[in-house]
């Protein structure tokens, strides 16, 4: 395939003069014909890599996507930008459906888009076995892994669709987070025949990471929504009940907010969903029930008010700030009580009956795992970005030197007597319990679970009084993190000892922890609002008058929307719109080179957007 094709395609659709990272070796493995698993962080631009082969194949492409809002909103953008798609899935009667196909069997459409639920339908196979298909893609590849933080048993259905077409087309994957574990099991599920595996790397430079441990979450969010009003954000909640109190606090406080959750009417999702689509709303507070193919490019900010059960969802939840690659930030509230509200919604979760009582069992172990690595990132003292990337298997440098830890200066403390008291307390005890019941022996708590557990009569009961809860908590922490201590699979987490634990017994060397100065307080200040080295405000490195132009086109943006009855991101990026304060185009053609404007945005909104920029000089 001619790069020039490809070059044409990119700018003409997407408006777009180069590919990011990663994108056009995937897209050329494809178009040769041969089987894709791509792993790309959220905001990568995986969608792209199978949009632009499908236009380029002769043909339709199928592909597959577990939400609706997920294709709805794909399918609205591809026909806004000049290329014809459809999709298929519950949302249409069944006159729509098969209006939709006769209209795919003609040719009519380059992608079609089409729930797993759907594919072996009798008119959907109908239609695939006769019609010229170019491609399967799976989108979201990792939901057909049981080992998968979203696994949904209707995917495994599509290794059997792909066996009953007559011809096998080239079949491609794609998944925002997926470990090792997760992507073999999508080679093998989707029987991929010798694939291009790819891992584009999961580092999200333009996104900047922090936790904050804090008492008065509501008094912190509030203050952040305050220094950055203008901005679009997510805030998550672990539970519906705390979406509904935060949404009524911030509302009476003056807030722009919507929430989202499974316990609200169809009809009151849709709204709440589409005000903040349209920028009607300025942020949603929602549970993770939101979001999933939602693609607002620009998200400033998401701020999670409870720790999330996974590093997967945590990752896939940030990752919709900043999808336009300009700067955003990531800003987890952190408590104790997150760990104890993780267990019960893990112990609450219901299985598919499908599930043999050893796979559940697995499954309950591993969520665990999930939940404590999770635990883990929210308490540690090291670099947030290295946590996040060797999670998933990549290498890391020990610092980032821009996300909320490595900008921290962290007290220094030798803990070497009390590592060996932990040690000690451990093994005294039979390796029988958690980390609570441990840190409250060296505490010398007088509980009754201490007292009827016996162990009131440990040795080193009572022997680290003087150090206090927190750093306790932080050697035991440090300890983990080292492999001095590991914690058992299943849900009680309780404290094993390693090949390593005796070293600290020997007190050879001294064991050394960090810990943040207590913020709990006053709640030390983001990166975004005050300290050096850059702010998530789209508009902080552009002059006063450009910044003056920029709040115009974003008017002229939203006029335009609301005339096609679109989202304002479908017109124009918030990139795009600072691209222009930039660059000053003055005609139709100048306005080609401004990133994400291609040949037919230029035609339909280039006038609109020329008038405001010449108007200002």
């Amino acid at each position: 395939m001619e790069a020039e094709q490809k070059r044409n395609a990119l700018k003409t659709y997407f408006g777009y003069d180069t590919f990011r990272p990663g994108q056009e070796e995937i897209i050329d493995q494809i178009l040769s014909g041969r089987d894709v698993l791509a792993v790309m962080p959220t905001g990568a631009g995986k969608s792209i890599c199978y949009q632009l082969p499908a236009l380029l194949l002769p043909g339709t492409a199928i592909v597959v996507s577990p939400l609706i809002s997920l294709m709805m909103d794909q399918v609205k953008a591809l026909n806004e930008a000049g290329v014809h798609a459809a999709y298929i899935n519950s949302s249409l009667s069944e006159r729509q459906t098969a209006r939709a196909l006769e209209l795919a069997k003609e040719g009519r459409y380059k992608l079609i888009y089409v729930a797993p639920e759907r594919l072996e339908t009798r008119r959907f196979l109908d239609f695939a076995c006769h019609a010229q298909i170019s491609m399967i893609t799976v989108d979201e590849a990792h939901c057909i892994s049981q080992w998968g933080q979203d696994f949904r048993p209707s995917y495994v259905r599509i290794r059997s669709f792909v066996r009953q077409l007559p011809l096998r087309p080239v079949v491609s994957a794609f998944t925002a987070t997926a470990t090792e574990k997760v992507r073999q099991d999508i080679l093998t599920s989707l029987e991929l025949v010798r694939p291009c595996e790819t891992v584009a790397g999961f580092d999200r430079p333009n996104l900047y990471f922090e936790v904050q441990r804090a008492r008065d979450k509501k008094e912190r969010v509030r203050r952040y929504l305050a220094e950055h009003s203008r901005e679009s954000g997510i805030i998550y909640c672990a539970t519906r009940k705390a979406v509904d109190e935060l949404y009524l606090w911030l509302e009476n406080a003056g807030f722009s907010v919507g929430r989202y959750h499974a316990g609200m009417s169809a009809d009151a999702r849709r709204r709440s969903q589409e005000d903040f689509i349209y920028d009607r709303t300025r942020v949603i507070i929602a549970t993770n029930a939101f979001g999933m193919g939602i693609d607002k490019s620009n998200v400033r900010f998401v701020l999670h008010y409870h720790m999330p059960q996974s590093m997967e969802n945590y990752y896939q939840e940030a990752g919709r700030a900043g999808r336009d690659g300009e700067p955003a930030e990531c800003i987890l509230y952190y408590s104790p009580q997150d760990t104890m509200i993780g267990r019960l919604l893990l112990e609450s979760r219901e299985l598919d009956e499908e599930y043999t009582e050893e796979e559940r069992r697995m499954i309950r172990e591993q969520d665990a795992v999930r939940l404590r690595k999770m635990e883990g990132y929210c308490t540690t003292t090291g670099c947030l970005r290295a946590y996040i990337l060797r999670y998933f298997g990549e290498s890391a440098e020990d610092s980032c030197a821009s996300c909320g830890n490595c900008m921290t200066e962290f007290e220094q403390m030798d803990a070497t007597e009390a590592a060996a008291d932990v040690v000690r307390c451990v093994r005294a005890c039979g390796q029988r319990f958690g980390q609570s019941m441990i840190a409250g022996t060296l505490l010398g708590e007088s509980t009754a679970r201490i007292r009827d557990r016996g162990m009131d009569k440990s040795p080193v009961y009572g022997k680290q009084s003087k150090l206090g809860k927190a750093r306790v908590q932080d050697v035991i922490r440090t300890m983990l993190e080292r492999g001095y201590l590991c914690q058992s699979k299943d849900k009680y987490s309780l404290l094993r000892l390693t090949e390593s634990s005796e070293r600290l017994l020997e007190q050879t060397q001294p064991f050394c922890i960090s810990y943040k100065r207590e913020e709990e307080k006053a709640g030390r200040k983001t990166k975004a609002s005050g300290a050096p080295g850059g702010r998530s405000d789209q508009v902080a490195d552009l002059t006063e008058g450009q910044q003056a132009l920029f709040e115009e086109l974003r008017k002229t943006r939203m006029l335009l929307a609301g005339r096609k009855r679109i989202p304002p991101y479908m017109v124009a990026s918030d990139k795009t719109l600072r691209d222009m304060c930039v660059r000053r185009p003055r005609s139709q053609e100048e306005l080609l080179d401004v990133n994400g404007m291609g040949e037919k945005k230029v035609k339909q909104y280039g006038e609109a957007f020329l008038q405001v920029l010449l108007g200002y000089g």
